[in-house]
């Protein structure tokens, strides 16, 4: 869907994983997976990120995740990860004494542009399915280079 402001009309889309730090588990529980979800809706309106798909596997999180223009792709992560962190850390402080150094996300991470259409519904569908175990005739991501 093309967004409009002031004087431009764009779309665009990134693809983003962002992964736990030293890839500890945290993602087990849906109740955490859910509130993750919840903070990533409750940016929406305030940084005008707009979150198509959210998943979650284990020890990393996929996005696809809609930005205005003006936003770096890198702003548009670090967005993420530190509000989501500290959320996290608020509503569960038994991830602290998991994750010792007061970080809850790695310090890198992917980041890919994302066009409409078939390339989009594959990432989409990808994503949907993160956390539940894996067909062997399933394709996998890196399939689609």
């Amino acid at each position: 869907m093309v967004e409009r402001l002031n004087h431009c009309v764009y779309y665009v889309k990134y693809h983003m994983v962002l992964c736990v730090k030293y890839r500890k588990k945290m993602f087990l529980t849906d109740e955490v997976v859910k509130y993750l979800v919840e903070l990533c809706h409750g940016l929406e309106q305030r940084y005008f990120l707009f979150f198509d798909s959210i998943g979650c596997d284990k020890n990393h999180c996929h996005v696809l995740v809609r930005a205005k223009p003006s936003y770096a792709p890198s702003d548009v992560m670090r967005i993420i990860k530190s509000v989501t962190a500290i959320k996290l850390f608020e509503q569960f402080p038994w991830i602290k004494n998991e994750l010792w150094g007061g970080e809850f996300w790695s310090d890198g991470g992917y980041i890919g542009t994302v066009g409409e259409g078939v390339n989009a519904d594959i990432i989409r569908r990808y994503i949907e399915k993160q956390g539940k175990k894996m067909d062997k005739n399933q394709m996998r991501l890196i399939d689609f280079k």
